[in-house]
């Protein structure tokens, strides 16, 4: 001190503090925000529950069997769920593109889901009924209304608020990717101040946002929403059924999540035929850029809120001509091709056989690792081809019969085609042959009633066809009363299918033959409509119902008064072409010689012939895709895809020395090449070289390491060396990419047995039994299938289909039927099953 004064501190020194104060509140500002953008990640738990009773807040739970829960055990009001258009202030375009959207109208203002839950409330109670309500109804089940039959309430504004925007943007964390609700639900306290009808607390609350929208965004926009969009999606686009809701056991619903992360659209399978030029994920697809000056704009743009998809239905029913164009656009917009691609001489009409598919324990296919659950067909020589069609154009002999070959290819679909209910909609495959003289001679997957009614029943569809335990089809969405699955038939993204038509040339054809091909699709099955609208369970048969099946005939004689629709009527669902393909033959007279058959290879076509080996490959007709294959290298003997296929399919047959001849010769061209490593190390373990087939398996998952067979592959590659502790830790990170992975609890169960940890091995046993397929189920499907030929047929992995009776085209009569076994109607006022 000087003079009684205090000395000050040096400038540099003061300089420094302020600097220091000044990191560490930066420090601390970008602390909290990073820590913001990382809370709450989507993680699954390290084992899932080993029943549904350990699910979302369990038997006690307000909303069980759904898995959603609310923070605190709360109900939330029913108005939080109603308010949206306390959101179009800000966000009008954004409010006009939901007003319209299957979002919207996704609970009881939709007659087909409204229908639905009356029925299951009806036959099985409410409390099941929550399963659906968890995403559908957020008005209705998490303000407690659902323990009241729905049929009581179903005209409140609660149930015809759909899923409205604080639906989705109040869910605070999503537990897993096991879908069907398993998130946390969170009610803000500024969403009052947001929706109060009090002019001057509204004007103050959007001031307060517009200087500072961050606590906003934070609380109604988390990150995972943007960086983990198919996680979030998973949370109710995945489900499954178990005890609580179908008084049976655990069993797969519909699953839009792993089949996209298994495959090449994900960026995270290693196995895929094709990939995108880019990842994708749900968001680029279903919410499409759309130029706005909406509040939540970005460089003039908002992800579109109509989520495009294939619901025709609703905006028909509504009568909302924008929304059902922008769908019908969206469905037409090249997401799938159509081919009519090869012909060959009809060999011995296909018998069927025996089908030994794994995937017949759910209503929805898995991902492409599909590919290994069905029967290989080695038997017989490959019938000779021509093609590709319209570069051949092959003569057509009058009297013969041929077999024509249509391949259906998935371009632009990250998930399995059709998606969703899979159960409930009319997708199926339409060829149809005309000649000169404008005779038709040959129609398969014609529609009844000159287009507005069934399908035929020979047709190929695409389908989850199911029954329940006296063997009736569930044809009222009811998969609660599932108990056997006759067949699935779905395409995997980035792959194909072949379809087989056998086709006689009648002595009166004209000189020309044209055939067409169209890939259609109705969002819902002319019965389900029928249903939705106008069905009542027989009331003389009381007793024949439970929560196992239904036997009581279907009469549409219900009232239309108050229906979900713009107008009370049953509406006629639009039939969409979502692709199509035509090829003109010429016709020659029988004593003609015959033709040798003539295949064209161009390095431009070598997708065409990859495309109808894929399909051939996929139906265990390795003989006939390995054939196409080796078109591919002839057409391009540089490219490694041809190699592998061939590979693939030597692997299946167990044909090792071909497939370690093939696969060498893709991996000569592309050494680092994925899939041909994945395959290559199979080779490897079955020769014994355990070490060899690991070694090529890490090399997949540098590349791809959340590929869940390669992971699943080298985890028991370890456990046959017996390096357990090495393979729990692989097989773990299965399940953190899938909770529910049946074949990673197996070696898991194995793994801990073979370390002598009888509890954990005992856990994961425990979720393998919940988790596998009852087999024995297929036994119920053996009288329906004796009833139903044409499904019968189509349940073999490789089958033909043959044209509808000629003769009566244009004097068809609807069917007669089998009370409780059909499912057509003789009219609106008929019995039907």
């Amino acid at each position: 001190m000087r003079g009684g004064r205090p000395n000050k501190p040096n400038p540099v020194v003061r300089a420094l503090i302020c600097l220091a104060v000044l990191a560490s509140l930066g420090y601390g500002a970008n602390y909290v925000r990073e820590s913001w953008q990382t809370k709450n990640r989507i993680q699954n738990p390290s084992m899932p529950p080993d029943s549904m009773n350990g699910e979302g807040d369990g038997p006690e739970g307000t909303f069980f069997p759904s898995s959603a829960q609310v923070y605190g055990k709360q109900k939330i009001p029913s108005k939080f769920f109603m308010e949206s258009d306390s959101c179009k202030r800000c966000h009008e375009d954004i409010y006009n593109q939901w007003f319209s959207s299957a979002h919207h109208f996704s609970s009881f203002n939709n007659q087909w889901y409204r229908k639905s839950i009356e029925y299951m409330q009806d036959t099985i109670g409410t409390r099941p009924s929550k399963w659906c309500g968890g995403c559908h109804d957020p008005a209705v089940l998490y303000a407690g209304l659902m323990d009241t039959p729905i049929k009581q309430i179903v005209h409140r504004p609660e149930a015809q608020a759909g899923l409205g925007c604080m639906m989705c943007h109040s869910i605070a964390n999503v537990k897993s990717t096991m879908g069907q609700g398993d998130f946390y639900l969170e009610y803000p306290k500024l969403h009052e101040l947001a929706a109060t009808q009090n002019p001057v607390a509204r004007s103050l609350h959007d001031f307060l946002i517009r200087l500072n929208p961050e606590p906003h965004r934070r609380v109604f926009l988390k990150p995972f929403m943007r960086d983990q969009t198919a996680e979030f999606c998973s949370s109710c686009h995945k489900v499954h059924l178990d005890v609580p809701v179908n008084n049976y056991r655990w069993f797969r619903g519909f699953n839009e999540y792993d089949n996209w992360q298994a495959s090449g659209v994900s960026g995270q399978g290693a196995r895929s035929f094709y990939y995108p030029p880019k990842p994708q994920q749900c968001a680029d697809c279903h919410m499409p850029a759309e130029s706005s000056k909406d509040a939540g704009n970005i460089n003039g743009f908002v992800h579109s809120h109509r989520f495009p998809g294939a619901n025709t239905a609703v905006p028909t029913a509504n009568e909302d001509a924008a929304q059902l164009k922008l769908t019908e656009d969206f469905l037409k917009s090249g997401a799938l091709t159509v081919d009519i691609f090869a012909l060959s001489p009809a060999q011995a009409p296909l018998k069927p056989g025996a089908t030994t598919q794994s995937d017949l324990s759910t209503t929805f296919a898995v991902g492409e690792e599909a590919e290994s659950k069905v029967t290989a067909e080695t038997a017989g020589e490959v019938a000779p081809v021509t093609a590709p069609l319209n570069l051949v154009h092959p003569a057509l002999r009058r009297g013969d019969t041929v077999r024509v070959d249509v391949v259906v290819r998935t371009k632009k679909v990250g998930h399995f085609f059709p998606g969703g209910t899979v159960d409930a909609y009319d997708t199926w495959l339409e060829l149809k042959g005309t000649d000169d003289k404008g005779q038709t001679i040959f129609w398969s997957g014609m529609v009844e009633d000159n287009g507005h009614g069934p399908v035929e029943k020979g047709a190929h569809f695409y389908r989850s066809l199911q029954i329940d335990a006296h063997g009736n089809p569930i044809n009222k969405r009811n998969a609660w009363a599932t108990r056997a699955v006759v067949y699935v038939r779905l395409i995997p993204p980035g792959a194909a299918d072949t379809v087989h038509y056998r086709m006689l040339i009648p002595e009166n054809a004209g000189n020309k033959i044209t055939l067409r091909a169209r890939l259609c699709y109705r969002k819902f099955a002319w019965y389900g409509t029928q249903e939705a609208f106008a069905g009542l369970p027989d009331p003389t048969k009381p007793n024949a119902v439970s929560p196992d099946y239904d036997d009581r005939p279907t009469l549409f004689t219900a009232s239309l008064s108050g229906v979900s629709a713009k107008q009370e009527k049953i509406p006629d669902l639009p039939i969409v072409t979502i692709a199509e393909n035509e090829v003109t033959l010429p016709v020659v007279a029988h004593n003609t010689s015959a033709a040798e058959p003539k295949t064209i290879v161009h390095k431009e076509e070598w997708q065409r012939w990859n495309d109808f080996g894929i399909g051939l490959f996929l139906q265990g007709d390795l003989k006939g895709a390995a054939a196409a294959f080796v078109k591919v290298t002839e057409a391009d003997p540089n490219n490694p895809d041809g190699w592998v296929n061939i590979g693939r399919c030597a692997v299946q047959e167990g044909d090792m020395q071909r497939a370690r001849t093939v696969l060498e010769k893709a991996l000569a061209l592309s050494p680092n090449l994925a899939r041909a490593n994945f395959f290559y190390a199979k080779v490897l373990r079955a020769d014994g070289n355990y070490e060899g087939a690991a070694t090529r398996l890490r090399m997949v998952l540098v590349q791809y390491p959340r590929d869940r067979v390669a992971i699943n592959d080298l985890g028991r590659v370890l456990f046959l060396q017996r390096k357990y502790d090495d393979s729990v830790k692989i097989l773990q990170s299965v399940l953190a990419i899938d909770p529910e992975d049946l074949q990673a609890h197996y070696n898991l169960m194995l793994c801990y047995n073979g370390l002598g940890q009888e509890k954990l091995a005992k856990e994961h046993e425990a979720r393998y039994m919940r988790f596998k397929a009852d087999e024995s189920s297929q036994a119920i499907t053996g009288p329906y299938r004796q009833i139903h030929p044409e499904d019968n047929n189509e349940r073999q992995a490789v089958h033909e289909h043959m044209s509808v009776p000629l003769p009566a085209l244009g004097k068809l009569q609807k069917p007669k039927i089998v009370a409780g076994r059909e499912n057509v109607a003789t009219s609106s006022a008929g019995a039907s099953r």
